[in-house]
């Protein structure tokens, strides 16, 4: 029997990820496919007779409008909502905007594999010169977020987004989950594989080939020491999900007419 529950997701669709570009944290709104997701989501979960007391998200919107999507779907809107940049997709640096499977044909879909999902390899670092710094760096968010400016990450590799949201985790998710309240994280693939890692114990090899569809919720059940009882569960119907993840492994691959 689980001591504490928890419910985990990426995000509906992104209006860039339906481009294949990284995203990353510039700031965009869930596409058509992606409010579709969300609102899939939370008919689902709502079936299955989950009720939260809290959510937790990035300070991205995409990960705050799936979570507004799915707690409307519950009929739980009232429900609180906490948003920190510690839950923010991997910062990508000088690959933010670049369409992955024009960066498979020009890198190799190896190289493109290792940026997106390996442990410890950190892409190159976003400059001032970057079409999207001023974007990044000049947003409001960023201002009232418990680091300065100056010292937000500039790229990341999975090791450094376990990093910084570590202490969220302990100092502010873990206290809640052991009220006994039930939770859910909507965040990003990135943050929910780093979280994953932690929580599971997956190891820095095995992680590469963690891949987490848009939209699909995870469920976690931890013992009273937050160990996993077994492994996440994806809820929903189980053909349609290896589908999805398929489609996310397929997004840094070079399309067949490129071949």
């Amino acid at each position: 029997m689980a001591k504490y529950r928890l419910v985990l997701l990426r995000h509906g669709e992104g209006a860039w990820t339906k481009e294949n570009r990284f995203c990353s944290w510039v700031d965009q709104k869930l596409s058509s496919d992606g409010i579709k997701e969300a609102q899939n989501c939370g008919k689902h979960l709502k079936a299955l007779g989950f009720e939260f007391d809290l959510v937790f998200t990035s300070v991205l919107s995409r990960s705050i409008q799936t979570a507004w999507l799915i707690l409307e779907e519950m009929g739980q809107e009232w429900v609180p909502i906490q948003s920190s940049w510690r839950l923010n997709e991997r910062h990508y640096g000088a690959l933010i905007g670049l369409n992955r499977a024009e960066m498979a044909l020009n890198h190799g879909e190896e190289q493109v594999k290792i940026w997106r999902r390996s442990y410890d390899v950190t892409p190159p670092p976003i400059c001032e010169s970057h079409p999207y710094y001023a974007e990044i760096y000049n947003d409001r968010r960023y201002k009232c977020s418990d680091v300065s400016p100056d010292n937000l990450p500039k790229a990341e590799s999975l090791k450094d987004v376990l990093d910084r949201l570590l202490p969220y985790w302990n100092e502010k998710i873990v206290p809640e989950l052991k009220s006994g309240k039930m939770i859910l994280i909507s965040a990003h693939g990135n943050s929910s594989r780093a979280l994953l890692k932690h929580v599971e114990g997956i190891s820095d090899e095995d992680i590469i080939n963690v891949t987490l569809p848009t939209g699909v919720p995870i469920l976690l059940e931890l013992d009273e020491n937050l160990r996993p009882l077994g492994p996440h569960q994806f809820l929903g119907d189980q053909e349609a999900i290896q589908a999805a993840i398929k489609k996310v492994e397929d997004q840094g691959k070079v399309k067949s007419a490129e071949k």
